[in-house]
Order: C-alpha cells, then structure tokens, then sequence
C-alpha cells in the first residue's frame, strides 16, 4: 500500500519521502547466529492473549533483540505473524506523528484498520485525540484478522496525552490486538491495573539476562570465542548476564592472548563496565573506524550520505556495513540497510568521549549536520543541529522561514526555545525576528514582560531602520530587502502586538483606532494577526452595544484563520465565537463550534495541546445544561488533564470552575469541594480582579447548592457584597450568586432589589444565558414573597428565552423550589391563561419530566442490591420508554437529547444488567422490579 499524503496536511516527519519514514516503521530482522531464547518467546507466546506485554529493563538488556526473534518465530502461530513496530524517539512526543506512524504500522503489516483515523489526522482540521482514537477502535472491533503492534524504546515518551491515550486504547482493546512495548523504564499507564486484571505480561531485567548456558552459547556461537566452563561463568556472575556488557568484554577479548587475565581483571558497575569496556573497543579498532565513530556520535541516525556529509569522507556506505558485520552496536532502521542508529547505550559513551577528545570539531560536524538536514527538507532537525553548533544565524534563517509552519503543529515551546537561544543583539537588529519570538511567547508563556521587552526592541529596530541609520534596511533574517512595503508589515505586526498587549487598559476609541491603523499597514496574507485584531474589536463591540454586535468580527476571525490553516488558532476561534453563542442562548450552535474546535485540535503537537482546554470546558458546560452529566463528566475531565498543562492562566481557572458545578451536579460532593480549592489556590495572589470576582460567583453558587450558608457568608463579607452595590458587565455574574445567596438565606427583599438591577444590564448586553438564571431567581424570589402572578410572569419569560436552546439544569437544579411553580405555568399555558410569553406545552412538559427525574431515587432497593453498580435516574427513565415501545430515535425526540446519547446510556444500562438486546433488558429490569 502507497501512502501519497500532502504536504501541506501532514507532519514534516510523516511526509512520503522522508527518509526517516520507513526507519520508523522497520520490522527489525533476527541476525544470523544469534542465541536463541526460546524460554522467553514461549513467555511472549503465552502473554498474547492478553492485552498488553511490557519488556522493560535497562539499555543492554536484549529488548529488541528478543522481540526481533518472537516475530521470527511466529509462523509457529500463524493468525500473530501480522505484526507492526514502530521504533520510537523524541521528536514522538508529537501525538500527531505519534498516532500516525501508530496507525501505519498496522496497515503496512495487512491490517484494514484506521483509514478514517488517518483522514482525520492529515484533515487541515483534525480531531480531538479521543474522537480519533474512538474512530480507530471501532476498526480495530470490526477486523476478522489478530495482530499486534510492538512499540519500541516507549521509554522516550514523555507526552501525558500519548500517555492517557495509550490508555484509553487500552480499556477499549479488542481480543483482537496484542500491544507490547518495550523501555527502558515502566511507562505511566495503568499497569497495576493491568497485572490485577490478568491482563498484563511482564518480561523484566532479571528474565532478560543470560543464563550460564546462553552466556556459553552467545560467547562461542556469535563472539568467536571459546572459553572454559569457569571463564563463562565468571564473565557472567560479573556482568549479571548483563548482554551489552558480555558483548563488550567479548569485542575487548578477540584480540588478546592473556583471556584468564582480562577476566580475572574484569570488575566495576554496569556504568564502570561501560566505560571501560568502549574504551577498550575503541582503542583497538582501526584508526579509520575509531575516527568515523567519534565523527559520527553527534547523529541519532545515520545514513550514508549523511556520514559523508558530517565526516567529510567519501566511504560512509562502507564504513556503516562493516561495522554492520562487525556487529559493533550499530542497528539497520530499514530492510535495504540504508539507515542506522547506534545502539543507545554505546552511542552515549561514544559521544562522551567525542567531547573529551575533540571538543572542537562538535560544532563543526553539528554545522554539517544542520546543513544536510536542511538539504533533505528536515527542518527542526536542522535547528536543532544549528543550535548545537551555535550557529545563530541558521537558527534565525530557518525558524523565520519555517515559522507559520511549526506555528501550525502548535509548536510554541519549542519555537520559544529555538528563538530564546538567539543572542540578544540580533534579537535588537532583527524586528522580524523579534515579534515572532513576541508573538509566540503571548501564546505559549502568557509572559507579557517578555513580550512587552521584545516588542519594544523590535520598534526601536524599526524606526532606526526607518530613520536610515544604524541597521541595514534589511530583513536579515530571510536575507530579503524590506523595503518600504515590507517596513511597513513589520510596523503592522508591531502595532498588533502592542494592542494585545494593552487592550484593557485603551479606552473603545483608541482601541478602534489603533486596531484599523495595524489592518492597513498589514498584508492581506497576516491572517493570523488580523483574525486576531477582529477579536479585539468584538470585545469592544461587547462593550459598546452587547453580544450581537461583536459576531460578525467573530466570525470574520474564523475565516482569516480558515486561510492561514493554524489549528491552535482557529481553536482559540471557535471556543470564543462557541462561547458567544452560548451566552445567546444558543446551545446547540455553540455545541457545535465547540466540537469543531476539537477536531481541529488533533494535527498540533504535544506542547500545543493545552489549547483544548477551553473547548473541552465549554463543552462540557453545555452538556450540564443540556442534563447530560456523563458526557458533561467525561469533557470536564479532561479539561482537566490538558489545564495542568497550559501556559495560560483562564483556561485553567475555567476548568477547574466548571469541574465544581460538574461534580455537585453527580452528587460527588466531595470531588465538587476539591476542584474548589484549586481554583482557590490558582487564583490566590493574582493581580487580575476579574479572577476574584469570577470566583467568588462559583464558590457561592457551590456553597449555596450543598447548603453551606455559613461558608456563603464568609465570601459575602470578604469580598464586601450588600444589595446595593453597583452591577457591571465585570461582576453580574458574582451579583447574581449574591442574589441566590440572599434568597437561600430568605432576605427576598434584598434579592429582588439585586435582581431588578441586573436584568436590564444582561438585557442590554443580550446575555440570554444570564437573563434566563436572572429571571429564574426572579421567579423563586417572587414565589417566595407570595407574588404568584409576577413569579409565573417571570418563570414564563425565562422557560421563553430558554426553550430555543433547550435549557434544562437552569431549571431542573430549583426543583423542588420550582416544581410547583411550574406545574401552575404548565396548567395555565395549557388553558391558555398563562403569561403573554412562556414555553411551548411540550417543553414544559419536558421540563417537568426532566424535574421529576431528578428528584428520584436512582432505582428501587432491589436493583441497588441485585446490581454491582446501579442505574442512573436517566437511564431508568430510558428502560421505561424501551418497555413503552418507543424506538431509540423516538426516546431521543421525547428526551431532547442526541441519538448517539441514548446509545449510550442503553448500553451502559445493558452492560449493568447483564444483557445484550431489549428482550433480556425488559426481562431482568421487571424481575429486579425496576420496571
């Protein structure tokens, strides 16, 4: 199978004609003469059936060497010979690259799986990671053929959502699949798991090691060497059947008389072993081979080609086969054995003594490298070797040049890095390169201080630039003339920075202006910066005349980062315009610019992938209100995963914020408490005064809903709050907690006094969301006064306002305050008595259900006691529509909920009781008695 991808979809790394690809991808040959471990194959053969075999053990330790064999052996059982590898390294912390070479793996070796995954993957707007992992397991469930998947050196991932993935991955396997990983060091995923479960094969260091009879076998069979029964058996008791280390000992023995000495001389750690023993190995090969080596250490592949081009020799073909025959710690990367890579533990010492012995020429063949690199269209290899050599001026050359590139990978930290290498005097002397750094550091570091210092330089560059004094008029970086037009970008992306910079503390007007003078100056081709600037003007526009005004500049944004195709961008577009919609009542829009915001987010990298936090929070505040709290459970969850990891500071404070009405909405009290506290402890020393405000609003809405009045009024003093105190768009939302404060405490005069406040200002804002819990208190508090003419009034313009975007948890979390209120709204609309404005019959009814659902137990005491875990509210209310009659789409159109959503509680019903189809459901529900 050909994989033609575009080049302008895919990772650099996974590009066709990379010549790393097939390297990554190679099934690794058993060598001739090898011993063979037959004792561990049949373990690897009995761990099969299982889902996960791990081969961990410190480098040396014949890791891939065995696993090369058991793949050798597996016409033995013929339905395993499909089996992929995917030899792994750093630059695999990329989930995108990760995953794709994952998925290619498998399909190299026959496999019919994952061609919708990798679509989603090479999309211009790829996936979040769990809708293209679900994507991928539904192909792996659908395949007839068994197959496995070796990861090899897992030991250098240290991307936690590659880490939460893997696990995901393996709660869903199929009986199917076998993963095995090999490492250096246990992986942090759920082995405990795992090993309990009896799901989990372990082949560790002391299963690996040579016994006296392999140790025997390999030092006469591969190493030429025949000794004594009592020379093996001291090698071996020396080195713990440690196999690096008795290849070395052998490699240093072939050429020596005195055999009994060395071994009677042979003594230290594994550590003193190494070093001794490669220097012991080096010394005694050939002056050219010991020169190509040390020349060569500074690559962690090597090719050909490449050798000549960092050696400055002409027989790198030949050198890399011999030392192939000479099986000196080289391994081949592809069947035609054209790439290679040293093995990991010579290739550590090999370059310790590189820069030992020649410190000099480090640089040197770094620079070679860089340029080789650059050559064959490998970018970040190429900087990274530039770096090395501290050649700045290449550094500078390629990030500039390749910039917009590794911006839409989402690769911000390494961009900082790269860029922080610079030297600050070409920092001073570059503009360009100067904002680009200013740039990445608002997205990646949130350092305004940085950002501010760059920005600055960069404009004391331009107008001595523009002054025609001091610097050449220049862009250095990409050796191109600016001339006037290119000046006048530069002072485009200038002007933009320090508007981001300053926004809040510019005043409408001149935020305005200073917004329309950077869109002039700017090319049409500064998508980025301009999707950015309508951004700012919406927020003004919010400010002037409410919501509806900022949508267009919104949705303007979107398009000019549709053009500029940057994933962590239009993420950031998406979740904003999402969240306006939101707050206009619109739900079902905003679910679904949310959801496109996260299949967006699969293509970026692992340091980029923060930026679903937002997305992931927002969703899963829709899906609370929406009444679907598995779902609402499972976005907010990992929010949370991405928030521990994001530079920024609100989209942490958000996640954590919305964790809380999460958990207290389950009933899980407790975990509501404990995601409280971070928020508390996150916002705690912030400078910022909104946080403060925002999060006193959740910490009463949460101690009002468990009943804790006394922690209510705890934040009330400190933060000062009385009922007449002036509301503003900054602090409603705390005012209206305020508000439920007083109406739980019964002042329901002072609540109203609040109320009647804040609901022009929201109406004036077009805040529907807000309006619709406003109205809400406003209906309790009435109710409360024995006011039922205005309470229905008010009910019935909030049940207006929210059924369009079928708002549920609004309402439904006052039952049972607003139960009865609504039956009377729902009576009175029926007779046609009711307010002039109120929801449609059958969406309070809905309403009504939604009350009475919550307010029941989860399910009778019998099925508590016949059940391991019982069901939910919901989907006792679903088993009631199955037994009905209803179809699923008919219980989705009852509920106002999706059809994917009642498949889900189905079958986590079904998998509660037991059963696989309605027959046996309605069976088992009628006999636990809870139907």
């Amino acid at each position: 199978m050909e994989y033609n991808f575009s080049m302008a979809t895919l990772p650099e790394h996974t590009l066709t004609g990379n010549p790393l690809l097939e390297t990554k991808l190679y099934v690794p040959k058993r060598r001739a003469g090898l011993v063979s471990r037959p004792r561990l194959i049949q373990r690897l053969r009995e761990g099969i059936e299982r889902k996960l075999t791990l081969v961990s053990a410190p480098a040396g330790f014949g890791k891939t060497t065995l696993l090369a064999e058991w793949l050798t052996t597996n016409p033995a059982i013929p339905h395993w010979r499909n089996t992929g590898w995917v030899s792994l390294d750093p630059s695999d912390n990329d989930p995108a690259l990760f995953w794709s070479y994952f998925i290619i793996a498998l399909q190299k070796v026959g496999v019919d799986v994952g061609e919708r995954a990798l679509a989603m993957l090479i999309s211009p707007q790829p996936p979040a990671l769990e809708l293209m992992l679900t994507a991928l397991i539904n192909d792996l469930n659908a395949s007839e053929n068994r197959f496995a998947l070796i990861l090899d050196d897992y030991h250098v991932i240290d991307s936690q959502p590659i880490h939460s993935a893997i696990a995901f991955l393996l709660d869903h396997l199929p009986p199917q699949m076998h993963l095995i990983i090999a490492s250096r060091s246990d992986p942090p995923l759920p082995l405990a798991r795992l090993r309990v479960r009896g799901e989990l094969l372990e082949l560790r260091a002391a299963d690996l090691r040579f016994t006296d009879e392999e140790a025997t076998a390999f030092l006469k069979e591969m190493m030429k060497l025949d000794l004594a029964a009592a020379e093996v058996s001291a090698l071996e008791a020396r080195t713990e059947g440690w196999i690096a280390g008795l290849q070395l000992a052998a490699l240093s023995m072939q050429s020596r008389d005195d055999v009994a000495g060395f071994i009677t001389a042979f003594t230290g750690n594994d550590r003193y072993i190494v070093d001794y023993l490669v220097e012991e190995v080096l010394q005694r090969q050939p002056e050219p081979v010991r020169d190509f080596l040390l020349q060569t250490a500074v690559l962690d592949r090597l090719n050909s080609s490449l050798c000549n081009a960092v050696t400055a020799r002409e027989d790198g073909k030949r050198m890399l086969e011999a030392l192939d025959r000479g099986n000196l710690f080289v391994v081949s990367l592809d069947d035609k054995r054209q790439w290679y890579r040293y093995h990991h533990l010579f290739a550590d010492v090999l370059l310790a003594h590189a820069m030992a012995e020649q410190p000099d020429q480090a640089p040197v063949r770094h620079r070679r490298a860089a340029a080789w690199f650059e050559e064959a269209g490998m970018a970040a290899e190429a900087i990274e070797h530039a770096r090395a050599a501290g050649d700045y001026e290449t550094v500078a050359r390629l990030l500039a040049a390749h910039f917009e590139k590794f911006e839409r990978l989402g690769r911000y930290a390494s961009i900082s890095r790269w860029a922080a290498s610079l030297p600050e005097e070409m920092m001073r002397k570059r503009p360009r390169l100067a904002l680009l750094h200013a740039s990445v550091a608002l997205e990646s570091d949130n350092n305004n201080q940085v950002a501010r210092r760059l920005t600055f330089w960069a404009e004391e560059a331009i107008n001595t630039i523009e002054a025609g004094g001091g610097f050449e008029p220049t862009d250095e970086v990409n050796g191109t003339v600016v001339g006037s037009e290119g000046l006048q970008a530069l002072k485009g992306e200038m002007l933009a920075l320090k508007l981001f910079l300053s926004a809040r503390r510019l005043s409408a007007e001149e935020t305005t202006a200073m917004a329309e003078q950077a869109r002039k100056l700017l090319p049409r081709s500064k998508y980025r910066l301009r999707a950015k600037l309508h951004v700012i003007e919406a927020g003004m526009q919010i400010v002037r005349s409410g919501l509806r005004s900022a949508l267009l500049n919104l949705e303007r944004s979107i398009e000019e980062v549709r053009r500029a195709q940057n994933p962590p961008l239009l993420i950031d577009m998406l979740t904003l315009c999402g969240q306006l919609h939101v707050a206009m009542g619109r739900l079902e829009e905003g679910r679904r610019l949310f959801e496109e915001a996260l299949l967006t987010g699969q293509n970026l990298s692992a340091e980029g992938h923060w930026v679903l936090c937002s997305p992931h929070t927002s969703l899963a505040e829709v899906l609370l209100e929406r009444g679907d709290l598995m779902g609402a459970t499972r976005h907010v969850a990992t929010a949370l995963d991405f928030a521990d990891k994001s530079p920024t500071r609100s989209p942490v404070l958000y996640a954590h914020a919305a964790a809380t009405q999460v958990f207290l909405a389950t009933g899980n009290t407790k975990a509501a408490l404990e995601q409280l506290e971070h928020a508390q402890a996150f916002v705690r020393g912030s400078s910022d005064s909104r946080y403060y405000s925002f999060l006193s609003g959740v910490q009463l809405k949460i101690y009002c809903g468990i009943g804790d009045l006394d922690a209510a009024a705890d934040i009330v003093r400190v933060r000062g709050l009385m009922p007449e105190r002036s509301i503003d768009r900054n602090n409603e939302e705390e005012m209206a907690a305020f508000a439920r404060y007083l109406v739980a405490r019964g002042d329901y005069d002072d609540a109203e006094q609040v109320l009647s406040r804040m609901l022009p200002l929201v109406q004036s804002l077009g805040h529907v969301q807000h309006e619709i819990h406003a109205l809400m208190l406003q209906a309790m508090t009435n109710e409360l006064l024995g006011h039922r003419t205005l309470a229905l009034a008010w009910l019935g313009r909030a049940t207006f306002l929210g059924e369009p975007g079928r708002f549920n948890r609004t309402f439904t979390r006052e039952a049972p305050v607003i139960a009865e209120l609504m039956r009377a709204l729902a009576d009175a609309v029926a007779r046609g008595s009711g307010p002039e404005k109120a929801g449609s019959p059958s969406y309070l009814t809905y309403l009504l259900r939604e009350m009475r659902i919550s307010a029941e137990t989860v399910s009778t005491p019998a099925a508590k006691a016949a059940l391991a875990e019982p069901l939910t509210a919901r989907e006792l209310e679903i088993l009631r529509l199955i037994a009905a009659g209803m179809r699923n789409q008919e219980i989705a159109d009852h509920l106002f909920i999706s059809l994917h959503t009642v498949k889900r509680h189905i079958a986590n019903a079904y998998g509660k009781l037991g059963v696989t189809h309605r027959t046996e459901a309605m069976a088992r529900a009628k006999a636990l008695k809870v139907l």
